[in-house]
């Protein structure tokens, strides 16, 4: 590296002229080496160039993503990737048309389907068809289906587990299930465990969304999200998916609520606004001479009361009449609201 700024300073001192300096795969520079590079930059001795295929915001230091603009590549549309192979196999400048080959329409189909955006395995695919594929009677090399799902057996998939594909893809496995979307949540689940993903991973992701989405609408939901939690740990790939598929469905298709989420941030904001103490009387009274701070005095048992209730003051007295838990509508939120609604109603 030091040469190549060394000769980038010679040729702007020498020439007045800047270098372009272009770094392939430059997430794999460390932050020492990506430091080493910046003022370089700034003082305009080098024009870099960096390209990744992973998220710059992730894997670049933030001083060069500030000095430098962002163009995302996107795969290419389906009809792109046709474009391409037509031209591969028949040009005969720029593609393969000296080896007179052809190929069958559902095969091109097949080919532009699942390259999935990429134009670099279609093309390889069909290099190696045109390569291997001995020439009919006709003596012309046929290109079909069968020959093309020999040449592209396995569809690459988009996602790296450090990447922001992997954030982008969990991210819609959540929303999927939190949107009550089953099939979308099988969907982006199978993506996952395609690529390779850990199984504990989206265990956990599962046990989150069941309480953070379904809640007390299905208390069930969580008991299911752990029992596969603990079930793939025990079982592994490839019979897990089955236990991650059917925790993942039954979130996706129970009642939602986030009313217990809402709660437990709603008393977090309260606890960091203002301290507050406990009430006298539901303060601890078992050791010797709290009675004579006059811990526990007043206390009212619950059991001793009507419906095994009592209306004595539960919270601070700088918090009295805040509510934070305010059941929904939904699954067996309802029967909570009912019970609630019944103690109180006197």
């Amino acid at each position: 590296m030091e040469e190549v700024v060394k000769a980038a300073k010679d040729n702007l001192g020498m020439y007045g002229k800047k270098t372009i300096l272009f770094v392939d795969e430059i997430h794999r520079f460390n932050k020492s080496q990506q430091d080493y590079l910046l003022p370089f930059v700034e003082d305009g001795t080098l024009i870099l160039i960096g390209a990744t295929t992973e998220n710059p915001y992730f894997e670049v230091n933030s001083a060069l993503i500030s000095r430098s603009v962002i163009f995302e590549l996107k795969p290419l549309e389906k009809k792109d990737i046709r474009v391409l192979i037509e031209r591969a196999v028949y040009d005969t400048e720029r593609g393969m048309g000296a080896y007179g080959a052809e190929i069958d329409e559902d095969a091109a189909e097949f080919l532009a389907d699942i390259a999935g955006g990429d134009a670099r395995a279609a093309l390889n695919a069909v290099e190696l068809g045109v390569l291997t594929t001995a020439p009919g009677a006709d003596g012309k090399i046929r290109i079909t289906l069968d020959v093309a799902s020999e040449c592209i057996q396995k569809r690459v998939v988009r996602y790296d587990k450090d990447g922001d594909n992997h954030y982008d893809t969990i991210s819609a496995f959540i929303k999927s299930m939190r949107g009550s979307d089953p099939d979308a949540a099988v969907y982006y689940l199978a993506r996952m465990l395609y690529a390779g993903e850990s199984v504990t991973f989206i265990a956990r992701r599962i046990m989150i969304c069941a309480s953070e989405d379904v809640g007390n609408a299905d208390p069930q939901a969580l008991q299911v999200a752990v029992a596969a939690s603990q079930a793939v740990e025990r079982v592994g790939m490839p019979e897990a998916q089955l236990i991650l598929a059917q925790a993942a469905l039954y979130v996706a298709t129970a009642p939602k609520s986030n009313s217990a989420t809402n709660a437990i941030f709603a008393a977090m904001e309260a606890v960091k606004e203002k301290p507050a103490a406990v009430p006298v009387h539901l303060s601890d009274s078992h050791y010797k001479g709290a009675k004579k701070l006059g811990k526990g005095i007043g206390y009212e048992y619950a059991h001793d009361f009507p419906k095994h209730f009592s209306k004595q003051q539960y919270l601070p007295d700088a918090l009295v009449g805040r509510k934070f838990y305010e059941p929904s509508e939904n699954g067996y939120e309802q029967n909570i609201r009912r019970y609630l609604d019944w103690i109180h109603e006197d």
